[in-house]
């Protein structure tokens, strides 16, 4: 496979892209599925062509970081595995975000697989399509409890039913939990994301990279216009997505089988070194069906256990040093690479962050940024630190009124400063 690409800043399997800890490759995952197999050949190259440094990200792929001059042999084993895009030039397409528990969810509508499947196909084999930036996402959500919802997206399509019909309501540069445009059958799910993505094309600036920012100059109106006349568009009618509850991308839970779960288990702050991926894999076969999903929590889960299984598997899992309950504080906090590792980073987040799991009374959910680009969360999270300096931070809490990061709260704090702020929040009645 020609490895002659465009050039970017984000990462991808065929484009390493340096950073303060060395070269980093971005492994897109079809749906955020892997097999043990495949597990572990990422493992494997991480041990041998790297640092060992292995990154679950937000948008369910894997990264490997610390990549030095054997970055030629490190993509030729992940393109043996099967890891690669279809030709070179669809690499950076494959940004496609389904649930975690796709097919195998109790609320599901519908199984996305398939239809999945055959737009990622689209992507890859569409020339046009190559042209995209290597951000423009789009998420086809099938009803699933367990979704990501608070991801911004190009183009989002949801599962619902009206009069018996399935539909798929859908919207732009937003998130399933926003008001939808419109709605199309299931039959015609796969030509809207073609029409909307080619009369994007069409529409487009060179540097308008992203749906928002020709819609920041295009009405909506004006782009629906010319997308029913494409393609038939029916009413949303008032439908709204439902957002998800609970912790459902950890520890067991009930699939849509009888008798059957997935257990999901967290990396501490999305890092797996390559024992942790082998013992996954390993886990997997023994106890699942031999894949490994991966979930925008920057975790995993294993599919199609038994649940007469699941109590053995969460031990193993937590042998592995995986975190398994929701109630344990570093569960629940995200932090990007930080001054260790990326120039960028005005703080080593990661070290904070495992200080700061050890101050927090209870468990809350928490963000660390070591800069403005909140790299390790594309959405807005409840309470995020924003680096200003080595170990200080600025607090802000999410507001939905206020863009980026919310309300600031508080300048320039230590990590123990910010947690006594945290645990405050997490006792106040007007935080329930």
């Amino acid at each position: 496979m020609s490895t002659a690409i465009r050039p970017s800043a984000c990462p991808g399997l065929l484009r390493i892209v340096q950073a303060l800890d060395g070269g980093i490759c971005r492994i897109k995952l079809n749906g955020g599925s892997i097999s043990a197999d495949q597990a572990d050949a990422v493992a494997n190259a991480a041990e041998q062509f790297a640092g060992g440094a292995i990154e679950a990200t937000n948008r369910a792929n894997l990264q490997i970081r610390g990549i030095g001059e054997q970055s030629s042999a490190l993509i030729d084993r992940l393109l043996a595995a099967g890891l690669g895009p279809r030709n070179a030039a669809g690499d950076d397409v494959r940004n496609l975000m389904l649930s975690p528990t796709a097919g195998i969810d109790r609320q599901m509508r519908f199984d996305t697989r398939a239809l999945a499947e055959q737009i990622l196909d689209t992507l890859q084999s569409h020339p046009r399509f190559h042209e995209l930036s290597a951000k423009f996402a789009v998420q086809l959500d099938g009803g699933e409890a367990l979704a990501m919802l608070e991801h911004p997206h190009d183009l989002w399509l949801s599962a619902f039913e009206r009069d018996g019909e399935a539909l798929l309501a859908f919207g732009l540069a937003g998130c399933p939990t926003d008001r939808a445009v419109g709605a199309v059958t299931l039959e015609n799910a796969h030509a809207l994301v073609v029409v909307v993505l080619e009369l994007f094309l069409d529409l487009a600036r060179p540097e308008q990279t992203r749906m928002r920012h020709l819609l920041d100059e295009l009405p909506m109106l004006a782009f629906l216009e010319q997308l029913r006349a494409r393609l038939p568009i029916k009413a949303n009618s008032g439908w709204q997505r439902t957002p998800a509850t609970g912790d459902l991308h950890i520890g067991a839970h009930q699939q849509n089988a009888d008798n059957l779960v997935y257990v999901g288990a967290v990396p501490p702050l999305g890092r797996l070194d390559p024992i942790m991926l082998r013992g996954a894999a390993r886990l997997a076969r023994q106890f699942g069906d031999g894949s490994v999903r991966l979930t925008p929590w920057q975790s995993l889960l294993l599919p199609n256990v038994k649940a007469s299984d699941a109590a053995q598997l969460l031990e193993s899992l937590k042998s592995l040093n995986l975190l398994t309950e929701a109630v344990e504080p570093l569960s629940r906090i995200i932090a990007c690479t930080g001054s260790n590792g990326c120039g960028k980073g005005l703080a080593d987040t990661k070290h904070d962050a495992r200080r700061l799991a050890t101050l927090l009374p209870q468990a809350q959910s928490v963000h660390l940024s070591g800069c403005t680009r909140s790299c390790a969360a594309a959405h807005c999270a409840p309470a995020t630190l924003l680096a200003v300096s080595a170990g200080h931070y600025d607090l802000y809490f999410r507001d939905a009124a206020l863009p980026g990061f919310g309300a600031l709260h508080a300048r320039n704090l230590t990590i123990e400063a910010a947690a006594t702020l945290l645990a405050a929040r997490s006792r106040s009645p007007l935080d329930a």
